[in-house]
């Protein structure tokens, strides 16, 4: 423990635990909804907006590349929102051809770049070892307010603000944990506290997600290995964990 740098690892927990707040309701809606790729597919269409504000030579730290990544994945949110509505049956198939579309158009997108490769990799697997306290409270502030507003307002617009909530969350969320972690994160924790209460199933979710964040980022730095890949791995092997032991409570009950 005395090896440890708390002034980059304290910062990368926080940073999960942020992520964690929206995405384990969140992750918990999308399987109540059976839409499970929803959070792949947002979460590459707002990469692929961060991969054409690149292309356009906008600068990384702008504001440019924020409104450029919320902007595609509101109209991708919107988008499946109008096809729920009308080809309610065939929404997971059109889920999964909106992200191969946008993974295809981002590597079209990075072809001639230098940089592409790496690009790609910061936007698969993230940068969140790297996180700093000042780029962590803007995010924390945004989900607070999102998070907020879909618990009001999902009674009123039902489907319309969780899409649009869904969208804004993931498109920051991808851009501090990458698109694997923001998938895992979202699914993973509502999976293995699957059948668990409504009020107890949170807890758990967050409880799941939090020691998962908190091993992987501690291995990945020990391991000197790619810390969003590590976290998914120790989710997985978390949650199993936790779902054994909760499905042996309950057959005991």
């Amino acid at each position: 423990m005395e090896a440890i740098d708390w002034t980059i690892i304290g910062p990368a927990f926080v940073a999960g635990l942020v992520v964690l707040s929206t995405h384990v309701p969140l992750g918990q809606e999308v399987l109540n909804r059976g839409i499970i790729f929803i959070d792949l597919a947002i979460a590459q269409v707002a990469g692929l907006g961060v991969i054409a504000a690149h292309a356009m030579d906008w600068d990384p730290n702008g504001i440019e590349v924020q409104v450029a990544a919320v902007s595609a994945a509101l109209l991708a949110a919107i988008g499946l929102h109008w096809t729920e509505k009308r080809w309610a049956n065939i929404q997971e198939p059109l889920i999964g051809i909106l992200f191969i579309l946008a993974a295809t158009g981002g590597i079209l997108l990075l072809v001639g770049n230098p940089h592409g490769s790496e690009h790609m990799k910061e936007l698969l697997v993230g940068q969140i070892l790297w996180t700093t306290w000042s780029s962590i409270w803007p995010v924390a502030m945004l989900y607070g307010v999102v998070l907020a507003v879909w618990i009001v307002l999902r009674q009123h617009f039902g489907a319309l603000t969780f899409y649009l909530a869904f969208a804004v969350v993931v498109t920051a969320s991808v851009q501090i944990v990458g698109i694997y972690l923001v998938f895992a994160s979202l699914i993973i924790p509502a999976l293995a506290t699957t059948g668990i209460r409504r009020g107890n199933r949170l807890f758990a979710g967050y409880l799941v997600g939090a020691v998962s964040y908190f091993v992987g980022i501690l291995l990945s730095f020990y391991l000197d290995l790619p810390t969003g890949a590590v976290i998914v791995w120790s989710m997985a092997v978390v949650a199993l964990l936790a779902g054994v032991l909760i499905s042996d409570k309950r057959t005991a009950a």
